[in-house]
């Protein structure tokens, strides 16, 4: 009978509420309550007279001044112990959820920590990345320094690697025929010239109507010996001009040419313009091998 509340058997609210009901409307709620719980009503519930003796004592209790009085103390006394025990169990929840968050704190990395991590391996990805740049262009300088330059004509592989640094101009000759035939080739140019001595390198400029080059002597007195005899084959004769005369007093004087203006377009801008292009890579090349 401890765990009844005989405000609940009447049908009525029970706690605060309850309390404030006068002896009137407890009355009115059991009278309500008995016709609907009478046994003479429920003959088919085996429990219909327990449940009705029930409401009647629940009434009784109700209807005393004093044991309602007790019976709402007990009441009030219940719900504060488990407004206590809710309250416990909410600080209880609020501390094991306070721990955890804790636990999680301890456990979880420094945001310090991370964000120097990060940089650092941000660093080394940056580092690799600047390694692999450098090497690549090594391997590109080094591929370029191993393949070695050839003339105009790819033909007999000759080479602009034979002038040393500082290239001389007066041991350089500007030689330019007719395109007729077959021309002249690098290797016929320096089987030429190599008779008056050594030839450090030949460059060849191909063209449609007429052929050119630079001839590089070893010494200016080949350069010279050759200018004034070189004239290659009768049916498509050479002119050689030296690309800056010997300053020398007693040096022999080139033989002024007397061709037409066809030959001396020869030496005009266009030659000009490939033979300031042939000379820089020249000095390039040697400034390259110092």
């Amino acid at each position: 009978m401890d765990d009844i509340d005989h405000y609940k058997i009447l049908g009525l609210p029970s706690g605060e509420e309850g309390a404030k009901f006068t002896e009137k409307e407890i009355s009115k709620a059991y009278r309500a309550k008995a016709l609907e719980l009478h046994p003479d009503k429920r003959l088919d519930d085996p429990d219909a007279h327990a449940n009705f003796q029930i409401l009647k004592s629940s009434y009784e209790i109700l209807k005393d001044e004093k044991a309602r009085k007790l019976f709402d103390d007990l009441l009030r006394v219940k719900r504060e112990h488990q407004r206590r025990h809710l309250e416990r169990d909410s600080k209880r929840q609020k501390m094991v959820s306070d721990l955890e968050a804790r636990e999680r704190a301890g456990f979880a990395p420094d945001a310090a920590a991370k964000d120097r991590d990060e940089e650092e391996r941000i660093a080394r990805k940056l580092k690799e990345e600047i390694a692999r740049i450098r090497a690549m262009h090594a391997n590109k300088g080094a591929a370029t320094a191993s393949v070695p330059k050839r003339e105009s004509r790819g033909v007999g592989k000759e080479t602009v690697g034979g002038a040393k640094l500082g290239l001389d101009k007066e041991k350089v000759l500007k030689v330019s025929w007719e395109k007729v035939g077959e021309g002249y080739t690098a290797q016929r140019l320096r089987d030429l010239f190599s008779k008056f001595g050594e030839v450090e390198d030949v460059v060849i400029k191909d063209a449609k109507k007429r052929g050119s080059a630079l001839v590089v002597m070893t010494t200016k007195d080949a350069a010279v010996a050759a200018t004034q005899t070189v004239m290659g084959d009768l049916s498509n004769p050479l002119l050689v001009l030296p690309l800056q005369p010997v300053a020398v007093t007693d040096a022999p004087a080139v033989q002024k040419s007397d061709e037409p203006d066809q030959l001396n377009n020869l030496i005009g801008a266009s030659y000009q313009t490939f033979e300031d292009s042939v000379l820089q890579k020249l000095q390039k090349a040697a400034q390259k091998r110092k």
